[in-house]
């Protein structure tokens, strides 16, 4: 089998029992958005899939914040399926720069692979899916839906976002309308509008139901 065959089942049986919104479903679907994406960008496809697949491997909020859990276990597979240290060397960078990490973090690595994926996982962040994963998560942690005494925190350090104990709702607010200003390729902010647009109509008709206005 190729590399990327190996890879897809080894992310499948690393993820078999993940939470739904991180799960196998999560990086096929991230796979497909960079594939999508990657048809009008110059880049190394390989990577670009390989990045895709590997990006979420052992997510650092699954594992009480560390951050070096999944770029270990990426290398360890690669590394054992013989993969240039040069490639290995761009995954680890893609994985461990992709993440929002509450919009305050700078990336210490730039290459057009990492803008692509990076892309392609904040696009599962919005739209319906990015909807249904949020109080998919957010049920997970035992959040409250909303409360509008809870005002959304848009100033938050890397800690404060790890650690947030905020409503759902909030989460739209601290994260997910922020995501279109912050795509990289232009196929990725055309997608990402489209998707922003429906959040946005879905916030206006929670409050409305919320309020018994509708």
């Amino acid at each position: 089998m190729s590399l990327i065959d190996n890879t897809i089942l080894f992310v499948k049986k690393q993820l078999q029992n993940a939470e739904g919104g991180h799960d196998w479903f999560h990086i096929e679907r991230v796979y497909k958005n960079a594939l999508l994406i990657a048809q009008n960008e110059e880049c190394n496809l390989e990577i670009v899939k390989l990045g895709a697949l590997l990006h979420d491997i052992a997510d650092s909020k699954f594992h009480n914040g560390d951050e070096t859990v999944g770029p270990k276990i990426a290398r360890e597979f690669l590394e054992k399926e013989k993969v240039k240290e040069e490639t290995i060397y761009h995954l680890l960078n893609i994985i461990e720069n992709i993440s929002f990490k509450g919009g305050n973090f700078e990336r210490k690595f730039n290459s057009k692979e990492l803008d692509i994926v990076q892309d392609a996982d904040r696009l599962d962040a919005l739209g319906a899916i990015g909807i249904a994963r949020t109080f998919n998560y957010g049920g997970f942690k035992n959040r409250a839906i909303y409360n509008p005494n809870i005002a959304p925190n848009l100033k938050m350090s890397k800690e404060e976002y790890k650690n947030s104990e905020a409503p759902t709702i909030n989460h739209f607010y601290e994260k997910l309308l922020l995501l279109k200003d912050k795509m990289n390729t232009e196929s990725g902010k055309k997608l990402a509008q489209e998707r922003h647009v429906f959040m946005e109509k879905f916030l206006s008709q929670f409050y409305a139901e919320w309020d018994g206005s509708l």
